[in-house]
């Protein structure tokens, strides 16, 4: 394997339990957030951004949020990260 290779992004999108999901208003606009995508930074670290829908209905626009600092949020992205690694150590190659 080379270590030159060059990987450009390291991204997942998590899930939110819907006991961790909260609402944040944007633009006027309430959301209700139900994705997290979660970026692994060339220095090692996380990086992570809410993603979800307006609570009124419809598609509304791909806007991001910040994730509140929680507990139960940082180990949520704490774990997927970790699955999200193991997942990609197992793979199998191109099917």
């Amino acid at each position: 394997m080379s270590s030159d290779l060059e990987v450009s992004a390291l991204a997942i999108n998590v899930a939110i339990p819907q006991a961790l999901r909260w609402a944040d208003t944007r633009r006027g606009e309430a959301f209700t957030l139900t994705t997290l995508n979660v970026r692994l930074l060339p220095d090692g670290h996380l990086a992570v951004k809410a993603y979800g829908r307006p609570v009124g209905g419809g598609r509304g626009a791909y806007v991001s949020f910040p994730v509140p600092d929680k507990p139960e949020l940082a180990a949520l992205v704490s774990d997927a990260a970790s699955r999200a690694g193991a997942l990609w150590a197992a793979h199998r190659g191109l099917g």
